[in-house]
C-alpha cells in the first residue's frame, strides 16, 4: 500500500513522517522544505511472524511493507499551480489513501501560513484545492463524452450519469467520495484517478500535553472528529513530537514511554490498522525454516491470486492450497502437528483466503 502525507505547510507533516518511517525528511519552520516527495517503506509490525520465527527457528523473517510518501505542503491556489501545487497533485494522484496531517495545538513559536489555528479551516482548504483539481479533469471529460454520445457511443450514456453525478458533488465544493456509486459504476471511477475519491484519515497532531485526554476534551479533535463523520471518513489522534521522540528509544523504553503516556501502541500501528481497514487489506503468512512471512493481498481475494502474489507460476500451475489458521497452528503447536490431529484443510480454486491463514500452495507448471 502506498499511503500519501498532505497538509498545509507547518502543520507536523514532515516530523510524522520521519517519525514514521526514520526516513530523514526534513523538518523545518517554513514552507515547502519538503520540495521532492520523500518515500519512506516501513514494515509492518506482526506479532504473527515473531512467533511463527521461533517456531520454525527459521533464517529469515520478511514483514508485510508499507510505502509512506511525504508530499511538499500544499497552499491556496494549488489546483491553478500555486506554490508547489502541480508537483503535489501530481504524487498524491499516485497514492492508494491519503493521510492529512492537521494541526491540533497551539504553539506560538511555530508559524502557521493563515496566521492562526483553525482545523477545520486547513482541512477545507486542501479539499476545496483537490476538487477543483478533480473538478477540471471531470468537466473535461464529460465534454468528450458527450462528443462519444453523439457518435453513438454505447458506453457513453452509463459513464455520463456517472461522471455528472461526482461533477455535482465537486461543484458544491465536496469532494468526489461523497457521491454514491453502484458496483458496477466503481471500476469506471477508480479509472479517472480522481483526488478526492480516495480515503483518508485526518491524524490530529495534537501537544505532548494533550496525550492521555479524552479526545473529545480536546476541542480541536472535537471539531476534526465531526467533520469526518459526515465525510465517512477516518480520524487518528497522534503527537508527531511524541512519535519522533518513540523512534529515538529501544523496544523496551519505548514500552515503558507509552505506558507513562496511557496509550497502548504507537502512532505507527495504528496508522496501518486504519490503512489496512480502509484498503480492505489483509495478510496471509507462509512458514518454513528457510523464511516465515507475510503477503498483503485485497479481502476477498482467492487462493489461485494470493498464491500469484509469491508468484505468478503458482498461480498459472495452482493445484490446491494446504490451510490452517494461525491460531490454529499456533495451538497445536506446529505444522506437522496440525496435520497430525486433521487441522490442516485442503482448498481449491474457489477459497477466499482469510486474515492470518497459513498456507502451503501446491502447483504445477
Amino acid at each position: 500500500m502506498e499511503l500519501g502525507v498532505v497538509g498545509l505547510p507547518n502543520v507536523g507533516k514532515s516530523t510524522l513522517f520521519n517519525a514514521i518511517t526514520k526516513a530523514g525528511a526534513e523538518s523545518a519552520n517554513y514552507p515547502f522544505c519538503t520540495i521532492e516527495p520523500n518515500v519512506g517503506v516501513v514494515a509492518v509490525p506482526d506479532e504473527r511472524i515473531d512467533v511463527l520465527s521461533k517456531m520454525y527457528n527459521t533464517k529469515k523473517s520478511t514483514y508485510a511493507s508499507l510505502k509512506f510518501v511525504d508530499i511538499a505542503g500544499l497552499v491556496k491556489g494549488a489546483s491553478r499551480g500555486e506554490g508547489l501545487g502541480n508537483r503535489f497533485l501530481a504524487s498524491i494522484r499516485e497514492c492508494e489513501a491519503v493521510v492529512h496531517v492537521v494541526r491540533c495545538f497551539d504553539d506560538p513559536n511555530i508559524t502557521h501560513v493563515e496566521g492562526s489555528i483553525d482545523p477545520i479551516r486547513d482541512i477545507e482548504t486542501i479539499n476545496l484545492e483537490l476538487s477543483l483539481a478533480d473538478l477540471e479533469v471531470v468537466t473535461a471529460r464529460i465534454e468528450k463524452t458527450e462528443k462519444r454520445l453523439k457518435q453513438g457511443d454505447k458506453e457513453a450514456a452509463g459513464e455520463l450519469v456517472t461522471l455528472r453525478k461526482i461533477y455535482e458533488k465537486l461543484n458544491g465544493g465536496q469532494p468526489a467520495r461523497m457521491a454514491s456509486f453502484t458496483i458496477d459504476e466503481e471500476p469506471f471511477v477508480k479509472s479517472l484517478f480522481l483526488l478526492t475519491t480516495k480515503p483518508v484519515i485526518y491524524a490530529c497532531n495534537i501537544a505532548e500535553s494533550d496525550l492521555g485526554k479524552n479526545e473529545d476534551d480536546i476541542d480541536y479533535v472535537k471539531r476534526v472528529k465531526e467533520y469526518a463523520a459526515k465525510e465517512n471518513s477516518e480520524v487518528l489522534v497522534i503527537s508527531a513530537k511524541v512519535e519522533q521522540e518513540l523512534t529515538e528509544l529501544e523496544p523496551d523504553e519505548r514500552a515503558l514511554f507509552l505506558e507513562d503516556l496511557g496509550l497502548k501502541e504507537s502512532g505507527l500501528n495504528r496508522i496501518i490498522k486504519i490503512g489496512y481497514r480502509l484498503l480492505g487489506q489483509i495478510s496471509f503468512l507462509t512458514a518454513g525454516e528457510k523464511e516465515v512471512r507475510a503477503w498483503t493481498i485485497t479481502k476477498g481475494m482467492k487462493a489461485p491470486e494470493a498464491a500469484g502474489k509469491i508468484h505468478t507460476d503458482f498461480e498459472k500451475g495452482f493445484i490446491r492450497a494446504e490451510v490452517v489458521p494461525y491460531e490454529t497452528l499456533v495451538e497445536c503447536g506446529g505444522y506437522l502437528q496440525a496435520k497430525e490431529k486433521g487441522k490442516v484443510r485442503v482448498e481449491g480454486k474457489d477459497y477466499v483466503v482469510q486474515d492470518g491463514d497459513v498456507m502451503l500452495f501446491r502447483f504445477n507448471v
